[in-house]
């Protein structure tokens, strides 16, 4: 049995936290170390029931924003009065004001998960009004933490530039160390042909992450399966997408899966997308947690070459960084990859030497002194 502390923290997270693989391995760390960890969390994609639940789930809805935020916010307030604890961790942009109210009015700690430039999502580049108010929140709040968790270096830089923010603690979204049990066999899952290539995405299903560039891939090789697993508000146009190009029946939305799920179902695929667009300064400064569960999966890796990303691919050698700006060369250079099947074998080698080292328990050893002494 693990000997208790006494020192707590809390976690807030507008999200589910037992799909947020960077949140359940902090909580095990933190567990194993003798915390008491509290989480706060939301959901409002999958449905009624979400399969091996670890952490409570507050249920949202979505369909009207005008309740959803209220509620969310009501909710969890509510339950931030309730945790007595020595840190508060607001996970994202939604949950800071309300984790600064709390800690600084009980004299607490307070980090903040920079886990996105949420004034500068993709998502908000149309939108100035939406990126004006997270711009706002976020020069308000974020030099108000003890700490300011980030996910890469550059976006660690770019706070320093754009806030002046000097208390950051770069925490990489990489998974832990294991090694999948029950690899899904996805071409006798989905009664796919024995040769068929298993291309897979695992995220969320949203614009700039290179959905259709793979779609287009799929039009020159009738091999070629695309795996979906997530969910997020451009599933159906993507949907409709591949069904207009006559390619629905090589296309598959599997959901949104528990982490253990998931990591079999990505070792089952045949290469990894990460084929993230640079439509925004966050998404230029990508460093996402997928790209560490496909060479944790040990299956190789195709990726675009933002910076951090290309930096990985190049240094372990675990698949193929390319250009998205040059759209024809990035799916010639794309389909030549893989069709050398033989060299499959040499980059899921090397994915399985750099999992030994890009891995939570090293990551979190990095900064334990500095955050949970």
């Amino acid at each position: 049995m693990t000997k208790t502390t006494g020192k707590s923290i809390t976690i807030a997270f507008l999200g589910n936290a037992n799909l947020d693989s960077r949140i359940v391995s902090l909580h095990r760390s933190l567990t194993s170390d003798g915390w008491i960890v509290n989480i706060i969390s939301f959901d409002w994609f999958s449905g009624d029931h979400i399969p091996r639940d670890k952490f409570p789930v507050f249920k949202l809805n979505k369909r009207s924003p005008l309740r959803f935020y209220p509620k969310f916010l009501f909710l969890l307030f509510k339950e931030l009065i309730k945790s007595k604890t020595d840190i508060y961790l607001a996970e994202e942009i939604y949950s800071l004001p309300l984790c600064h109210l709390v800690a600084r009015f009980r004299g607490k700690k307070l980090y903040y998960n920079s886990r996105e430039l949420f004034a500068f999502l993709g998502g908000l580049r149309n939108k100035s009004k939406i990126q004006a108010f997270f711009a706002f929140l976020e020069r308000f709040y974020i030099n108000k933490n003890d700490f300011v968790l980030t996910t890469g270096e550059m976006d660690s830089e770019f706070l320093k530039h754009h806030y002046g923010t000097e208390n950051t603690v770069v925490i990489r979204n990489i998974p832990s160390y294991r090694k999948p049990r029950n690899i899904i066999n996805l071409k006798k899952e989905l009664g796919v042909s024995a040769d068929s290539i298993i291309l897979l995405y695992q995220g969320m299903i949203l614009e700039g992450r290179g959905i259709s560039l793979i779609y287009d891939l799929m039009l020159l090789s009738e091999k070629l399966v695309f795996v979906l697993v997530g969910d997020g508000p451009f599933r159906q146009k993507f949907e409709m997408e591949a069904q207009e190009l006559k390619i629905d029946d090589r296309v598959f939305f599997l959901g949104m899966k528990s982490q253990e799920e998931l990591f079999e179902y990505t070792a089952g695929a045949d290469f990894g997308c990460a084929l993230i667009e640079n439509i925004s300064v966050s998404y230029y400064h990508a460093l996402p947690n997928k790209l560490f569960e496909y060479i944790m999966a040990e299956i190789p890796v195709i990726s675009c070459d933002l910076p951090q990303m290309k930096r990985i691919i190049e240094e372990y050698e675990t698949g193929i960084a390319v250009n998205l700006e040059n759209k024809q060369q990035a799916i010639s250079e794309m389909m030549q990859f893989i069709e050398r099947n033989g060299r499959n074998d040499y980059y899921r080698k090397k994915a399985g030497e750099a999992s030994k080292v890009l891995n939570w328990e090293t990551e979190y050893l990095k900064v334990k002194k500095v955050l949970f002494s």
